[in-house]
Order: structure tokens, then C-alpha cells, then sequence
């Protein structure tokens, strides 16, 4: 079998060894780094670093970890000058990401292979839950009458003598909801196509969710029993999406599958442990227990309740425990089957009882070694919440967080009008990419920006950029709530150009009316010499003294100016609110007509672009 890994996007040339007469070219380089990570920050496929491995007597796969001073051999041999990553450039990780980090630069001792955690990913009506219902009840363990007897969002089959993890997420919106909170637990995702009806946009949705996550992608084309099943239609447009089956010639493991019939699910369960055992997934069961919260509820007999994945460490009843911002002591463990158990070792989804309120999905769970730690660690993490929101990227901040060192890759979500606008802007985009920011779409697609970019774009801290499209509404409200920026245009020429400005620090910030409040002019009354105030109704919204004011007559502006006054009966005020009357004076406008509109407004900063 070959070796799995993700597609590249687009084809790159190989490097020749000739290429060393050119200027050489400072590249940083961590302590230890995968290949698919080298050949990533070199800009060549994994297969021609793999080439060069071996050349130097090195057997490595895709996802196998190399010291600093051999990835330093390999790029030196392209011409570039290998440096030691500065440690002032290192992001702060979580606890679940120190562990993979410590993991990987051989830091820890006692490991051991650990099952692989999968999610299913796909278009609606393509047979994610018939699959899963078919591996769970075809590999339920004997005496579990009717299979799985609760839902705890995962569950643990057995194949051949080895556990695989399956978490039971209703689609990719929940896999990137997680990361989103911080929370990366998969390492297999299965991006489910139905053979009949092949690939459709939520498909590519999910495969852009899986690559921004950096997770290896398998394929069940499902439904092949059906009469008007055609898998090579499939595998001709998953190789249009960069993922070309291995049978192919490609390095995707594609199995046709029938949750109906069965057919193919043996095959795609032994193919996931090959797939494993090439990701060389490993833990160490004997430090204290790490694991990510993936369900949690107020049960109404068992207080509050949580779903773990256990990623590190072994878990036993008795822990303290340190979950989110809130902690607790571990009275029961119960598996999916409704079992009691007295320990969890990694990848083991286990509920656990005994903490003082519900934690919130994605939180880490540590066990400490006593009460006052846990505290401390629940507090702590409170106060992070309160006073630390991740700044979103966006185009105005961009150059500053360049500086920063806290961009070092620009993510793009891309929303189009149609397919054939999409290639030239990605293009375009992509080629904006300099020694010191890689410019990559995390994901294009067509039609409204949606929730689900938002979530993307949080998760994989990305800017999202629209053309020729709208903003679906529950898509605004979660931008506003995570502070995402949202850009859309009608120019190709002005995404490419705001970008590279940005790139440079060289764009100008951008301002949009946003309007505050508005009123009808029911009268009008004499003032003064030469001047009236108009009797208003307010009809929506607060008018504020201190806001712009524009005047319209059927649909016109007749003046665009500032309140010189506000009057409620004969009090000053500051502001009028919704269904209250009072008397306006403006500045240099006196001719006022009953019916006429007062839009009161102001000047904003904004993310969005004015289409």
C-alpha cells in the first residue's frame, strides 16, 4: 500500500539539484518537523521529499518526524540556509498541543501505539449515519444486546484485535465548531460520497474543513450497490478537488462501501488501521490523564455530565480533575455501552461525573494531584476567557501581525458567484506569497458566505472574501459574535490589490454609514429668523444630537448635515428613543416637509466592504 497523506493543491516542480547556483535563502526550521510540514515550507510535494530522504539512506513516510539537523541536510541541498527556529517565535499551544509538540520532538518517554479517532464528513443523504450505524452494530462486542446502548457522541469498535475511535458529530460544522474552541482531536477523517450522486458542494466543503484541519483524508464512496452507482464518475471529481484515489495512481485510500449491504465495510475498517499505523499514532498511558471534553449536559439525576476523549494519560476513578473553568473529583466512569468503568486509557470516550458544573465542548480536561491545583488551574483559565479573545486577522491588522511574527501564513476563505470566477482569484491570491507569508484558500466555493465559513474562518484563523455574494444571516451574527471580518467585492482587481496592500501594511482603513436611528417630520415650526425645527416622530432606532443626519423626500437627499438641537416638550436633550416625539433644528437646512425622513447615522469602521 502506499503511503496516505493530503494532495497538494497545485502541481509543483521538483527542485534540481542545479538549483543551488541561485541565491541562498534563509529558512527557519523547528527542532523537529514532520515531512508533510517540510515539503510544505519548501513548497514541493511530499513525494520529492521523500525522494531526497532516501537518497540520503533515510526510510521516512509522510507524517514520520526528522531532527532539525537532518531537515537542515535536505534543504541545504535546495540552496537555502537553514536556521534554528527562534523560540520568541514559537506560538503558545494548548495542553493537548504541547503534548502532540513533546510527542514529536521526542520529549516523551513511555509511549505507546493508541486507536485512531475518525470522523465522517459529507454531503447530506450520502450515508455518514447509515455507515456508522453499519460499523457499530457489525462490531458490537457479544452480549451487547441491540448494540450501543446510549449515545456519548463516540464510541470504540474492534478489528482484528485493534480499537478504532469513531466520533459521532453530526457533520464538519461540529468537527470545525471544536477546533474553533481549541479543540483538535481527529486524525482520520472519511469524507463519505455517495456513488449515485457523487460529488456535490457540501462535499467540497467538508474537504476544505478536513485540509484547513491538516488531518489525513480517506474515501468511502458508499452506495455502490445501487443500480445507477458510477465510482469512476466519483474518483474523476474527487481528483478535480486534488484527491486522486490510489488506485489511480494517487496517494488516497478510496474504498467502495454499501451500509446497506455491508459490502466494503471490513475493508474500509482494516484500511483505517493500515492508515494508522502509517500516522504512528502514540500516547503515553502512564502520566496523569489529558482529554478534550466532545459532549456535555445537566443530566437530571446525575448533575453535571461529560463526554472525554482521552488523548493522554490514563484517567481512573478518584482523579481530580481540572476541566475548562470549572473542576471536580471523578466519582463514576461510564463507556458507551452504559458501563462502569475504573480507568480510560487514549482514545477512550468515556462520561465522566463528579464535576461542580457542565463544561463547555472542546474544554481540556487534566487530572492534577490535588484540589487546590485544580482550582487554580479553573480560575486561571476564567480569567483567560475574560481578558484574552484571540484577535482575528483581518486586512487592516494584517501587516501588524506580520510584524508581530504571529502571521506566518495568510488563510483565505473564498466565496464566489459562480465556479468560473473562483480559479483566477485563487490564482491570483496564491501568487501574492513572499518568503515571509504563505498566502493559501483554506477553501473556495460557491454561493452566500454561511455559518459554517465563519466557523472555518475561526478556527483556522482565515480571512474570508466574497465576490459577487451575500452574507447569510446566521453567518453575520456569528462574524459579529467572533469578531470575524467579512470582505466582499465586485472586482476581482480589488481582492487582489486590498490583499497585497494589506501584505504590505499599505491599506487604508475603510469606513461604511451605519445608521442609528430614523424619524418622520410630522410639523413645522418657526424658530427664529430664517430658521424652522421640524416636529418628529421617531419611528426606529435612537437619534443622538451628536450624530449625522441626512434628509430624504421620496427616496432623495435633499441635505446631509448635523443636529443643532433636540428638544423633548421644552427640555434639552441628548437622545430620542423609538416612539417618542420631539423638535429638531439642523444645520443650514430650514425647509422642511412633513412626511419627510430623518435618517440619523455615523461613521464606522468596518471589516466588510461596501459592495
Amino acid at each position: 500500500m502506499t503511503m496516505v497523506g493530503r494532495q497538494s493543491e497545485t502541481p509543483r516542480r521538483e527542485p534540481r539539484e542545479g538549483d543551488q547556483a541561485r541565491a541562498s535563502r534563509v529558512l527557519e526550521l523547528p527542532g523537529a518537523v514532520s515531512v508533510r510540514q517540510l515539503a510544505d515550507m519548501l513548497q514541493m510535494s511530499s513525494i520529492d521529499v521523500i525522494k531526497r530522504l532516501m537518497r540520503r539512506g533515510i526510510m521516512a513516510n509522510i507524517n514520520q518526524v526528522i531532527d532539525y539537523e537532518t531537515a537542515a541536510a535536505v534543504v541545504q541541498g535546495l540552496g537555502y540556509e537553514p536556521h534554528p527556529q527562534a523560540k520568541s517565535a514559537k506560538r503558545q499551544a494548548s495542553v493537548v498541543g504541547e503534548i502532540k509538540r513533546q510527542q514529536a520532538a521526542g520529549e516523551e518517554s513511555g509511549l505507546k501505539p493508541r486507536p485512531p479517532v475518525v470522523t465522517m464528513m459529507g454531503h447530506v443523504d450520502h450515508g455518514k449515519t447509515s455507515l456508522l450505524d453499519a460499523i457499530r452494530k457489525g462490531n458490537a462486542a457479544a452480549g451487547e444486546v441491540g448494540g450501543i446502548t446510549q449515545h456519548i457522541g463516540a464510541y470504540q469498535v474492534e478489528v482484528n484485535g485493534q480499537k478504532i475511535t469513531f466520533l459521532d458529530t453530526p457533520g464538519h460544522e461540529a468537527f470545525t465548531a471544536m477546533r474553533a474552541r481549541g479543540a483538535q482531536v481527529t486524525d482520520i477523517a472519511i469524507l463519505v460520497v455517495a456513488a449515485d450522486d457523487g460529488v456535490q458542494p457540501q462535499t467540497l466543503e467538508a474537504l476544505g474543513h478536513a485540509r484547513a484541519a491538516g488531518v489525513t483524508v480517506m474515501v468511502a464512496i458508499n452506495k455502490i450497490d445501487k443500480p445507477t452507482a458510477n465510482p469512476n464518475m466519483v474518483k474523476q471529481q474527487l481528483a478535480d478537488a486534488g484527491l486522486i484515489c490510489e488506485d489511480w495512481g494517487g496517494d488516497t485510500v478510496c474504498v467502495g462501501t454499501s451500509a446497506k449491504t455491508y459490502t466494503g465495510v471490513n475493508d474500509l475498517l482494516e484500511n483505517l488501521l493500515i492508515v494508522a499505523e502509517i500516522e504512528n499514532l502514540r500516547a503515553n498511558p502512564s502520566r496523569s490523564a489529558v482529554g478534550t471534553v466532545i459532549e456535555a449536559k445537566m443530566d437530571k439525576t446525575r448533575g453535571p455530565v461529560a463526554t472525554v476523549l482521552m488523548h493522554d494519560g490514563t484517567l481512573k476513578v478518584g482523579d481530580i480533575v481540572a476541566v475548562g473553568t470549572t473542576w471536580g473529583h471523578v466519582k463514576a466512569m461510564v463507556s458507551e455501552a452504559g458501563k462502569r468503568l475504573k480507568r480510560a486509557e487514549p482514545s477512550t470516550p468515556v462520561e465522566i461525573l463528579g464535576l461542580a458544573v457542565v463544561p463547555q465542548v472542546g474544554d481540556t480536561m487534566k487530572a492534577v494531584p490535588n484540589e487546590h491545583t485544580a482550582e487554580n488551574l479553573a480560575k486561571q483559565r476564567e480569567q483567560e476567557l475574560e481578558g484574552a479573545k484571540t484577535r482575528a486577522v483581518n486586512l487592516e491588522n494584517l501587516f501588524e501581525q506580520i510584524n508581530a511574527g504571529k502571521v506566518k501564513e495568510l488563510n483565505i476563505i473564498l466565496r464566489a458567484d459562480v465556479q468560473g470566477s473562483i480559479e483566477p482569484i485563487k490564482t491570483s491570491l496564491e501568487q501574492l506569497s513572499s518568503d515571509e507569508v504563505k498566502v493559501r484558500i483554506v477553501h473556495a466555493g460557491t454561493g452566500n458566505i454561511n455559518e459554517s465559513d465563519v466557523m472555518l474562518a475561526v478556527a483556522s484563523k482565515a480571512l474570508i472574501v466574497g465576490f459577487n455574494v451575500g452574507i447569510e444571516p446566521g453567518g453575520k451574527r456569528v462574524a459579529e459574535a467572533e469578531g470575524i471580518n467579512i470582505h466582499i467585492y465586485d472586482i476581482i482587481y480589488s481582492i487582489v490589490d486590498d490583499v497585497a496592500k494589506a501584505l504590505k501594511g499599505m491599506l487604508e482603513p475603510k469606513y461604511a454609514d451605519v445608521v442609528q436611528g430614523r424619524a418622520e417630520v410630522r410639523a413645522v415650526f418657526p424658530a427664529g429668523k430664517k430658521q424652522n425645527v421640524a416636529g418628529i416622530y421617531v419611528t426606529e432606532g435612537t437619534l443622538s444630537r451628536n450624530d449625522k443626519v441626512r434628509v430624504l423626500s421620496a427616496g432623495k437627499v435633499l441635505a446631509d448635515t448635523s443636529a443643532t438641537s433636540m428638544r423633548r416638550f421644552k427640555e434639552d436633550v441628548i437622545e430620542l428613543a423609538r416612539g417618542f416625539e420631539g423638535g429638531v433644528g439642523l444645520e443650514g437646512f430650514n425647509d422642511f416637509t412633513p412626511g419627510d425622513i430623518l435618517e440619523f447615522y455615523r461613521k464606522e469602521r468596518v471589516g466588510t466592504s461596501p459592495r
